[in-house]
């Protein structure tokens, strides 16, 4: 009996043995699913005249890198007041001033990896934007949209305390700040991450330049405007109406609070045909140079002062935009260093080419001594820059060179030669 234990034992241990693998493979609790949410997009705001413009770029991948975007919507909001809101305080006071539909996956499951390649995965489909487009929206500035939030009064914001009972704006040394975010949302409804914050004065926009001049020569084209002063605005106005702005009183001036003087106006220049901005920064002097020189094009611009009081741009309204149709009126330069060598029956002539890119070729001219009246000698320009004459061996002639362009603009004729055939 002694010698069945060990049979016994070991039977009961090969008998727990497919237990424990058992258990080993168990699953766990499931894992919650994956949510993906998008980048935050790219927002950007400039304040021109009474309005807003906001550039913003749709978001392309996930917060983890994977693509195409789990995204069906960007929103964008803004806050009139302190910028030291929470992203609580902005989805409870601010103002939802656009939402733009995105394109968005059919299978937010189904993207590439940062590493992978996005021509494997299904593109987005619908009618919004494409993902990692940019568009332009544009928030005009009402007398709501101009008035600070209180975010200690619960019943400051959206359907909060009337306008009217709201405190105005602040002077014009602290003019209040409105502020603009985005955030994309996926196609459950779920927020990402806020983008960052693009601040924007409300004080009073400058007063606008004059039309611009424009001339041109056959290398540059220059917009040239008067000056414009800066103005004092008028208390209780609102920043953008007609009426915000006016010469500065001597008792306004009097009672400014002493400090630093405000820096100078300066400007921003804009191709109004395209909507480009030309200026890279503003620029203090009243003068723009254009080296986009093309023969038979129209230029357009448009000139908005800008004041940055506060370290935030203020633009004015654009006045009516300047244009004018480059014509080619300008002639090359006379050909130089002419010179005539004769040989038997024959005169022949060399010159210096001319440099302009758009030289059609030259006329040469010949006439007889003293050279009163000189004539073309061929139908059409030439393109090399010599030229053999046959004539009447004893006959003395002079001769000199014209350049002519594409456009038809000729030069003044060379130097003057004279040389007899042999």
């Amino acid at each position: 009996m002694r010698r069945a234990a060990p049979i016994v034992v070991r039977a009961a241990l090969a008998a727990l043995i497919p237990l424990v693998v058992v258990a080993c493979g168990k699953k766990g609790p499931p894992l919650p699913p994956l949510v993906r949410l998008p980048v935050p997009p790219d927002v950007q705001a400039n304040r021109r005249g009474s309005s807003v413009e906001l550039a913003v770029v749709v978001p392309g991948a996930n917060a983890d890198g994977s693509r195409p975007a789990n995204i069906s919507r960007v929103e964008i909001y803004a806050l009139t007041g302190s910028p030291t809101f929470t992203d609580d305080d902005l989805l409870k006071h601010g103002t939802r001033v656009a939402s733009l539909p995105v394109k968005a996956p059919r299978n937010p499951d189904d993207v590439a990896e940062p590493d992978e390649p996005l021509e494997e995965v299904e593109a987005p489909t619908g009618t919004g934007l494409d993902q990692g487009a940019g568009t332009t929206v544009r928030d005009a500035l009402t007398a709501a949209a101009l008035v600070p939030v209180d975010l200690s009064n619960p019943k400051d914001g959206r359907g909060g305390v009337p306008h009217a009972e709201r405190p105005l704006l602040g002077t014009p040394s602290t003019p209040p700040v409105r502020t603009y975010v985005g955030v994309g949302v996926n196609t459950k409804g779920k927020r990402g991450r806020f983008s960052r914050r693009a601040p924007v004065s409300l004080a009073p926009p400058p007063v606008p330049p004059a039309a611009p001049t424009i001339t041109y020569t056959e290398t540059a084209i220059t917009v040239a405007w008067a000056p414009v002063a800066r103005t004092q605005p008028v208390s209780g106005t609102a920043p953008g109406s007609s009426s915000a702005v006016a010469q500065p009183q001597p008792e306004v001036l009097q009672s400014r609070p002493l400090g630093p003087p405000p820096p100078p106006l300066s400007y921003n220049v804009y191709d109004t045909t395209t909507g480009a901005l030309l200026t890279m920064t503003p620029i203090g002097e009243p003068r723009f140079v254009d080296t986009r020189v093309e023969w038979g094009a129209e230029r357009c611009y448009g000139v908005r002062a800008v004041d940055r009081t506060g370290g935030l741009s203020v633009e004015s309204d654009a006045p009516e935009p300047r244009c004018t149709k480059l014509v080619d009126t300008f002639p090359p330069a006379p050909p130089k260093d002419l010179k005539a060598v004769s040989t038997e029956g024959v005169i022949s002539l060399i010159w210096d080419a001319n440099t302009e890119n758009d030289l059609a070729g030259y006329v040469i001219l010949r006439g007889v001594p003293p050279g009163d009246r000189l004539e073309p000698v061929v139908p059409m320009p030439v393109l090399e820059t010599s030229f053999n004459d046959n004539v009447p061996a004893g006959t003395r002639y002079v001769y000199a060179v014209q350049a002519v362009d594409k456009a038809g603009n000729a030069s003044a004729p060379s130097n003057r030669v004279e040389e007899t055939a042999r």
